[in-house]
């Protein structure tokens, strides 16, 4: 074998190894149980449509997870994650002041990848879960409350004079206003834009300060 010939060996053995790394294969059937999810609902998504898409076979799944409805509990962890990862980017890249902090954490929903109609549609898979599945409800109280939290640290930072009491309302109005123009912009972008979104979020923002 000449050394060209030989260097491709090498490389596709490699190609292997990473291909069949157990890390790669587990998040890439997360990565195709979010994609079932969006595209065919928690009805649509089975053993066989997840392992279709992930190229995987049925026992793969079963030995990485203990069936269909941990795979999903594992993705909406997997999903919570980047969502929360995105944020917190937005955050650290507005620098030191607090204020451009909040408001970057804010504002941070109404641009990719956050804003993404497909990513609504895994939601709302997982959301018709939460009052069914004790594992799903469990993640989505650790979610949310891991959200209204961190939101309630970025309040009281920029304004050191709130009490507790007032950041917990606060974030709870801030969340919610949030939450409702993310899905109305996800649903029908014809609406409003995502500007617009972030104007109306600012000005609650500034409100909830105490700003005029």
């Amino acid at each position: 074998m000449d050394y060209g010939m030989n260097q491709r060996a090498k490389a596709r053995t490699r190609a292997r190894f990473v291909r069949e790394a157990p890390d790669v294969r587990r998040q890439a059937m997360i990565d195709a149980t979010a994609r079932c999810l969006a595209e065919k609902g928690v009805g649509g998504t089975s053993v066989r449509a997840i392992c279709a898409r992930a190229g995987v076979s049925s026992g793969l799944l079963t030995h990485y997870f203990d069936g269909v409805d941990a795979l999903i509990l594992a993705t909406y962890h997997d999903v919570g994650s980047r969502v929360s990862a995105a944020v917190d980017a937005a955050i650290e890249a507005a620098g030191d002041d607090p204020c451009d902090r909040l408001r970057a954490c804010l504002q941070a929903n109404f641009l990719k990848p956050i804003l993404d109609p497909d990513l609504l549609a895994t939601w709302i898979a997982f959301w018709s879960l939460v009052k069914t599945d004790p594992g799903i409800a469990a993640v989505h109280a650790e979610v949310y409350g891991g959200t209204r939290a961190h939101l309630e640290s970025l309040l009281r930072a920029a304004a050191p004079a709130m009490d507790a009491a007032r950041a917990r309302i606060a974030a709870i109005s801030l969340t919610a206003l949030v939450d409702g123009l993310w899905l109305e912009l996800c649903l029908d972008s014809s609406t409003f834009s995502p500007a617009e979104a972030q104007a109306m979020v600012e000005a609650a923002m500034m409100q909830a300060l105490g700003v005029d």
